[in-house]
């Protein structure tokens, strides 16, 4: 009962900070399609490993134990070797030592829990917003997002990706008159360790890993789902011809 009552705070903290968003950024930007990696197993293993290496450093995912990436075909020495702290037990959930107090006087926010990050977003706008960032002297980190306009958190794949900025023009709205800024694309201003081919397809791993986190029995979910509208179907038939068998000689 704890557990459920965790999701559903967690779930209701981060669909509030979903709301606060600037509307305007995602009426205004397309969301690319994100690629759905859910059945390739290296995929989730390289994301896994990218949100450890990236991620846990300010966002936990205290609804998730490390002994459950064995999932994914990950061994439990694998798991403890490459993916855990020292200090930390294959049982225990992905917490970080960051206290909310600090988080909160670093960034202004503490940095929210990404368990059910893709339940609150979708795949689609998390693809987009990881590959959204560039640079913007006017904010406090030095990074702007195009999904998420103003967001407090910097890019931190930055060395993947590498720096840019975006390039933005300004439109008159036929109908209103009004000046609308409207994005005209990224010019890069130093490469990345990775190339955007191999960039975009790292962070299509790391989303695919926070889907699987999200719903971890998502695939058992859907395939009992099959078993139980066939065996539902047959069963609706075999009703129907006892029907027809029972009524046959009352006419």
């Amino acid at each position: 009962m704890k557990r459920l009552l965790s999701i559903l705070a967690l779930i209701g903290a981060t669909l509030g900070g979903l709301a606060a968003a600037p509307v305007t950024a995602q009426e205004n930007i397309p969301l690319d399609r994100a690629p759905d990696n859910a059945d390739n197993f290296a995929s989730l293993q390289h994301g896994a490993q990218i949100f450890v290496n990236y991620c846990m450093g300010c966002h936990s995912a205290n609804l998730v134990r490390f002994s459950a990436l064995q999932q994914l075909g990950i061994s439990q020495k694998e798991i403890e070797q490459n993916l855990m702290f020292t200090t930390d037990k294959i049982g225990n959930t992905m917490s970080i030592a960051m206290r909310p107090d600090d988080a909160k006087a670093w960034f202004g926010a503490a940095p929210p829990d990404l368990s059910v990050i893709s339940r609150a977003h979708g795949r689609d706008w998390l693809y987009s917003y990881l590959r959204g960032f560039y640079r913007d002297d006017t904010r406090p980190t030095g990074w702007n997002n195009l999904v998420y306009e103003n967001v407090s958190m910097p890019n931190v794949l930055w060395q993947l990706q590498g720096e840019r900025t975006a390039k933005f023009e300004e439109e008159t709205d036929e109908r209103t008159g009004e000046k609308v800024r409207t994005f005209a694309g990224y010019q890069q201003v130093t490469p990345g360790t990775m190339s955007p081919v191999d960039y975009d397809s790292a962070v299509a791993d790391l989303v695919a890993y926070l889907s699987w986190m999200g719903e971890p029995t998502q695939k058992f979910r859907q395939q009992l789902g099959v078993w139980v509208l066939l065996f539902l179907g047959l069963l609706s038939f075999f009703a129907w011809r006892l029907n027809a068998a029972y009524w046959k000689d009352i006419k």
